[in-house]
């Protein structure tokens, strides 16, 4: 016979037993969020109304079909790629920068690398100067659509008081698998002119972005966020760290609250592009408190990553272990772009 104090020890690893049984049997559904910025994806037509003239085949570039067409191909096997190891999917939902066009988009989503994801486009041509956009790229079969607006960025020149015509900020909402998701893509203005000189604007970009999550939650409080892009800073610099309030531990982070996986990366040496032997990740993505709960019946954040392998770095000369850009030097190089991708991984549960 068995005393009771075995009985009820008996009893409770029977139990814990079923539990964790229970917990094996679970199944999950894994999604890619993503960011790429395309370096500069240029079809080879001169558009007039934009500074494109080097992207052609009589610019200082000498831009042709041929090179744009292997361009595109290698955009799209990247894209394909992002994610994979974990989703066994390209991305869900893919913010992109530096392209000129909705036609730059049908055709990278057309390539064969890309076609039978059927993925749908949205985008505005936004006032940059150089006639670069933002847009975002989402599989239609995961995402639907409910509304989508741009936002444009004002910002004026201290020295000379002129407009600086930089990119909008692209915000899109919809369903992925149910779930109502806010996607903001941005591409923040660069360094050009010193980091610190050019600081300003940048904060500027932040303000806005702040406003348009702010209006958000003003609605709904805990409405799942991302805001993706090229921010042209990294996670510690004043317009993430403290315009955005955007932080590192998510166990700091109140309702409202934005959380930056990136940070984590960034401390660990990581980067999205390399610049004079000096990492940085000015390509992040932030998302808000909602995303951190621990009940997986909707969509939660999992992981982070930069997505660089081999075939993404240089592998020879000066800039050997940097991004594998497509132009360098004046001539194309049959590379892909001077940033990696950035990604997060969404998980729920099945039902």
């Amino acid at each position: 016979m068995f005393s009771k104090d075995i009985c009820v020890t008996l009893v409770f690893i029977l139990l814990f037993t079923s539990f964790l049984c229970a917990q094996e049997k679970k199944e999950y559904v894994i999604h890619t969020i993503a960011f790429y910025n395309l370096e500069n994806l240029f079809d080879p037509e001169d558009d007039p109304i934009t500074f494109d003239d080097d992207r052609t085949p009589k610019g200082k570039d000498h831009w042709t079909y041929k090179l744009y067409i292997h361009k595109v191909k290698n955009m799209a096997r990247t894209i394909s790629e992002i994610g994979k190891g974990l989703a066994i999917n390209s991305p869900a939902l893919l913010g992109v920068a530096e392209i000129e066009n909705r036609k730059v988009l049908e055709d990278l989503v057309n390539d064969p690398n890309l076609r039978s994801k059927d993925y749908g486009i949205v985008h505005f041509d936004s006032p940059d100067r150089r006639g670069i956009d933002v847009a975002l790229l989402y599989q239609n079969t995961l995402f639907k659509v409910k509304n989508y607006n741009k936002h444009e960025l004002i910002i004026y020149d201290k020295n000379t008081d002129k407009r600086v015509f930089t990119r909008d900020q692209l915000l899109v909402s919809g369903y992925l698998d149910g779930d109502l998701i806010y996607i903001i893509v941005n591409h923040w203005p660069s360094r050009r002119g010193g980091e610190a000189r050019s600081r300003y604007k940048r904060e500027k970009a932040a303000a806005l972005n702040k406003k348009i999550m702010d209006s958000i939650f003003a609605t709904d409080p805990y409405a799942k966020i991302i805001t993706m892009g090229d921010l042209n800073d990294n996670p510690n610099d004043s317009s993430v760290k403290k315009i955005l309030k955007a932080k590192q531990h998510r166990k700091n982070i109140e309702i409202k609250g934005l959380y930056n996986p990136m940070s984590k990366l960034a401390e660990k040496g990581l980067g999205s592009l390399a610049w004079r032997d000096q990492w940085s990740l000015f390509d992040q993505i932030i998302i808000s408190k909602s995303f951190l709960d621990t009940d997986y019946s909707s969509y939660r954040y999992y992981k982070a990553g930069v997505f660089n392998p081999e075939y993404l770095i240089t592998p020879t000369g000066k800039y050997k272990g940097y991004p594998f850009r497509s132009y360098a030097n004046n001539a194309y190089t049959g590379g892909y772009s001077d940033h990696f991708p950035v990604y997060i991984y969404l998980i729920k549960q099945k039902r």
